[in-house]
């Protein structure tokens, strides 16, 4: 395959799944709305329903960016892109549009000369990654709240889960500063297929060993956080068999939670390491799709779902700490039975 017929390749590639991952957040944004409106805006606000509107609007103000980042939307070459025009008295020439953000100018008498430079495409990735980055520790932040409510609200479990917490974030900014932010790990080519095509496209210098080392804290973090759940699950099912009781929904649901994030985290860190490893392009562009999707559809999913299987139950007891966690919290001795008839 030749040079040309390569870069309209990746382009086409590039054009295709941003156009699906618009497609596909829109999508699922349209179908949650209903729900939205019901369980959120027509409610009195709660912790999860702010975390719920954090990770879904901040959700699709980046799935828009990595759906038009490097080939829909013309973006100019990274790290600097430089813009000069000529102003003659009468006569404006634009060698090329850029936003502009520094310039110096020369003058003459009847000649003005502007020079400006601007990080775009580069100044974009690092946006993204750094946002990617900020959201999977939103979602980290709604895991643990539900283990302090499955925990019975226990503060020592908060204290260590947030303990342990704290690295993990301080682990995800040293790895976008050192992965993402340097030019000599990652940045942005502009390939030029014919004077009017033009697109961006980013090129890893440094192989994947450094984000597997950074990757390998955070999934022990995950793993922690799936077997703290495992073990209420089991003391539950323990509990409800000796008293010949269903087990309770909403305890099930939180734990299944955990498992589905547990391994859509531990994809999504394997799909940011094959990044690295420059892989084939089609392989690279689906591993992209999926890293730009399926997190910003699941998490705001998992919050919302559990609101949506309340709907449907008639319970008594409404935990007024937990208003997104009802029917979960240890109610009166008097209420047990009650609950019980409604999951």
């Amino acid at each position: 395959m030749s040079g040309l017929e390569e870069s309209l390749y990746a382009l086409d590639w590039s054009d295709c799944i941003g156009v699906v991952i618009i497609t596909l957040i829109i999508y699922d944004y349209m179908l949650q709305l209903e729900k939205e409106v019901t369980f959120v805006w027509e409610r009195q606000m709660s912790v999860m329903a702010y975390l719920y509107l954090v990770v879904r609007y901040f959700g699709i103000v980046l799935a828009m960016i990595f759906g038009i980042w490097g080939g829909l939307i013309y973006m100019p070459e990274a790290p600097y892109v430089r813009r000069s025009f000529t102003v003659r008295r009468d006569t404006l020439l634009t060698s090329c549009l850029v936003v502009n953000m520094s310039y110096s100018t020369e003058t003459s008498f009847t000649h003005w000369h502007w020079h400006h430079e601007i990080e775009i495409g580069y100044g974009i990735l690092v946006f993204m990654q750094w946002g990617l980055s900020g959201y999977f520790c939103l979602a980290e932040v709604i895991l643990i709240w539900r283990l302090y409510a499955l925990y019975n609200q226990s503060r020592r479990i908060l204290y260590v889960l947030l303990g342990l917490f704290l690295p993990v974030v301080a682990l995800y900014i040293g790895m976008d500063i050192f992965l993402w932010s340097r030019p000599s790990a990652v940045s942005v080519q502009e390939i030029v297929v014919t004077p009017n095509l033009k697109y961006c496209a980013a090129s890893f210098h440094i192989g994947p060993m450094p984000a597997i080392y950074a990757s390998i804290p955070i999934i022990c973090y995950d793993i922690f956080l799936v077997v703290l759940a495992i073990v209420v699950l089991v003391k539950h099912l323990k509990e409800r068999k000796e008293l010949e009781m269903k087990p309770n929904t909403y305890v099930v649901m939180i734990v299944r939670y955990h498992v589905i994030y547990f391994i859509l985290n531990l994809a999504s860190q394997i799909s940011i390491v094959t990044l690295w490893a420059n892989i084939p392009t089609a392989e690279r562009y689906l591993v992209i799709l999926f890293k730009d999707t399926a997190p910003l559809i699941i998490a705001p999913r998992l919050i919302i779902s559990i609101w949506d299987t309340h709907a449907n139950d008639n319970c008594i007891h409404v935990s007024t700490t937990f208003e997104e966690c009802v029917c979960w919290t240890s109610p009166p001795a008097l209420e047990q039975p009650e609950i019980d008839t409604c999951v």
